[in-house]
């Protein structure tokens, strides 16, 4: 009887596949070349062999089978045991896989991937091992160059001392650190790893938003570089150059950024010291200019003067200009020192209540040789009421004077100067304001600096030593105010406007009564002045003037000669210079102080030497006042005012003075 096969028995029969015999399966392993595939006995005696075994290894069949796999294996790992480690774990867990050294036939070492099989059969017992091998030499030479690429990088970057250089997560959150981040930065890696990078700037950078900003910049532009102050671990400060650089995948996902940051200090300071170097050259080579300028004209005048047959009018030109050309000097000696002492920390304002008015007044007496000279015309506009400030009377007058003189030099002839005071709440403002040169856009942030001039003159006929400026702002800052300067440019002019804290004003009643004049002269017509200089100009030239100014006057050229002639002359005052051959000045004041007659007599300094310990070591050795040379006349005719006054009063001369006095 015939059977039909339904349809769907027919569909099954065909989905099933045909079961695959062992001689299949062997061709299949025997032909694969890319994998050493290979049985073992149960001690690791190699029974089969593939293709793939053959070009792996570099063995036939016949050369290999019947011999223990350990062959494969280097000296090193044979005397480990380890081919034997493999097989015992293999056995024990049922599979073993490892990377490592594998031999080749000619002893050629390859990386290989090796994965161990235990082999039993239906009753469980161990027949053997399926063991494969894939030659992974490429891949790890490839992995190797990577290692030491990698290797080579870290060392160079720990190899650099001079740069902070460290890895950010994409917050910004520190990740990785090296030796140079150390050195710069301070921070052990153990302390910074995982803090934010903004702990590297300052309060104020951080408050601003900078690090965000330099973070946003990375992230959007690849870059952000910056140069600012960066702040150590000890909380000091040095001034950095830092790049940032965004790190992404090859997706293009960012996974962080690279900084790296330069101490820029040691470069800093060598250009400060270039900078500094190369404004002393120009100082210098200015300072000789302008001391040799007024050197030709009082050449000149001496040359006239000892013409013969000279007129009065011509004689009075003369002495003007070696008097006009001296006090230039003197101006210029008398700007270094200060400029010198306020540098230094070392000026002290004698502060009282000063009526801005008086200042004023004062400063615009000393500027007006120079205003008229330059045929400028000056326009003043005070409050009707008085203000004050509470200064040094002297500073105060030199600030105005400086700004007066500035806007008179800068400005061509026949100018206007403006100069205004007002008071707003408790600020008085004072504004000098002129229609001259102006100041250019790049230079009015410098104005103030030390050694700024000459871009901003037409010529440099006017002199200066560029510390006019300077000086004006150190002292306005000593008397707590401010000073700032506007212009809107070349030939627009320029403002210089002072801040200075208000006070009121001193009522009459505690104003100090001015002094009674004299209704009698001294027998002579004046006092007795001996005048001891080793310069003998400056003493002749010193006498003469006291003798036509109404007092009697003697010379010495030294201290043996002035001991001598004190005591027939009895000196009402003693002008004395320190520097005298032999016995110096402040040994003679010592011996005059120690002598009955001479110990209430005024003794004063006439010394080139001006600074405070030159006062304080004056007032030690019996010295009532320090006049620094050249003597200014004014104040010389103020001590001879005060010398006469307290002759006739009868009292004792100047020891009451608590201190050396400034001329």
């Amino acid at each position: 009887m015939t059977t039909v096969a339904q349809p769907e028995t027919q569909a099954r029969a065909r989905r099933t596949p045909a079961p695959l015999d062992d001689e299949v399966f062997r061709l299949l392993v025997e032909s694969v070349s890319d994998y050493a595939i290979f049985m073992l006995d149960p001690d690791g005696i190699v029974s089969t062999w593939n293709a793939g075994a053959a070009r792996i290894k570099g063995y036939s069949a016949v050369e290999v089978i019947g011999r223990h796999f350990s062959l494969f294996y280097p000296r090193e790992a044979v005397e480990a045991r380890w081919p034997e480690h493999e097989l015992e774990v293999a056995a024990r867990v049922g599979r073993f896989e490892d990377e490592g050294w594998r031999l080749r036939k000619d002893g050629q070492r390859f990386w290989a991937n090796v994965a161990i099989s235990a082999v039993r059969d239906g009753e469980g017992r161990l027949r053997g091992f399926a063991k494969v091998t894939r030659d992974l030499t490429e891949r790890k030479q490839q992995e190797e160059a990577v290692r030491q690429s990698e290797e080579r990088f870290r060392l160079l970057v720990d190899g650099v001392s001079d740069y902070a250089i460290c890895m950010l997560d994409p917050d910004g959150k520190v990740v990785s650190w090296h030796a140079g981040a150390r050195n710069v930065q301070g921070y052990a890696a153990d302390e910074i790893i995982g803090r934010d990078f903004t702990v590297f700037y300052t309060p104020e950078d951080v408050a601003a938003g900078r690090p965000a900003a330099a973070l946003a910049t990375a992230r959007r532009q690849g870059r952000s570089e910056d140069t600012s102050w960066s702040v150590r671990r000890d909380g000091s400060r040095f001034w950095g150059s830092t790049i940032l650089t965004g790190l992404r995948s090859p997706g293009g996902e960012l996974i962080g950024f690279a900084r790296i940051t330069r101490d820029l200090a040691e470069r800093k300071r060598i250009e400060r010291l270039e900078e500094e170097g190369r404004q002393v050259n120009e100082f210098l080579a200015m300072l000789c200019h302008e001391l040799r300028n007024p050197l030709a004209p009082i050449a000149n005048a001496v040359a006239l003067l000892q013409v013969s047959r000279l007129g009065e009018q011509d004689s009075r030109h003369a002495v003007q200009v070696i008097e006009r050309q001296v006090g230039h000097l003197a101006r210029l000696v008398d700007d270094l020192l200060d400029m010198s002492r306020v540098s230094r920390g070392k000026i002290t304002l004698h502060r009282e209540t000063v009526p801005v008015a008086e200042v004023v007044a004062r400063a615009i007496e000393a500027a007006n040789p120079v205003i008229q000279q330059r045929r400028h015309r000056l326009e003043m506009v005070l409050p009707e009421r008085q203000v004050s400030v509470y200064g040094d009377p002297t500073r105060l007058v030199q600030i105005v004077l400086n700004l007066l003189t500035n806007a008179a030099k800068y400005m061509p002839e026949e100018g206007l100067i403006t100069l205004t005071v007002e008071q707003a709440a408790q600020t008085v403002i004072l504004r000098v304001t002129d229609r001259g040169i102006g100041i250019e856009s790049e230079l009015l942030p410098h104005v103030f600096d030390l050694f700024v001039q000459g871009r901003r003159g037409l010529d440099r006929s006017e002199g200066g030593l560029g510390i006019g400026l300077t000086l004006v702002k150190r002292l306005t800052e000593l008397h707590g105010g401010t000073v700032a300067a506007q212009s809107e440019g070349s030939g627009k002019g320029s403002s210089f406007i002072v801040l200075l804290p208000a006070v009121a004003p001193v009522s009459a009643a505690d104003s100090p009564e001015a002094p009674q004049a004299a209704e009698e002269l001294l027998p002579g017509g004046g006092l007795r002045v001996l005048v001891v200089d080793d310069n003998v100009d400056a003493a002749d030239m010193l006498a003469s003037f006291l003798n036509h100014s109404g007092h009697t006057a003697q010379r010495a050229y030294d201290a043996g000669s002035a001991l001598a002639l004190a005591e027939s002359f009895q000196p009402h005052l003693f002008l004395l210079d320190i520097g005298l051959p032999g016995t110096s000045g402040y040994e003679l004041a010592r011996q005059l102080r120690d002598t009955k007659h001479y110990r209430d007599a005024t003794i004063v300094a006439v010394t080139g030497y001006g600074q405070n310990q030159d006062r304080l070591r004056a007032h030690e050795s019996g010295f009532d006042m320090l006049l620094v040379k050249p003597v200014d006349p004014a104040a010389l005719s103020t001590l001879l005012e005060n010398t006469l006054d307290k002759v006739r009063a009868g009292t004792p001369s100047g020891r009451a003075l608590e201190g050396p006095t400034p001329a």
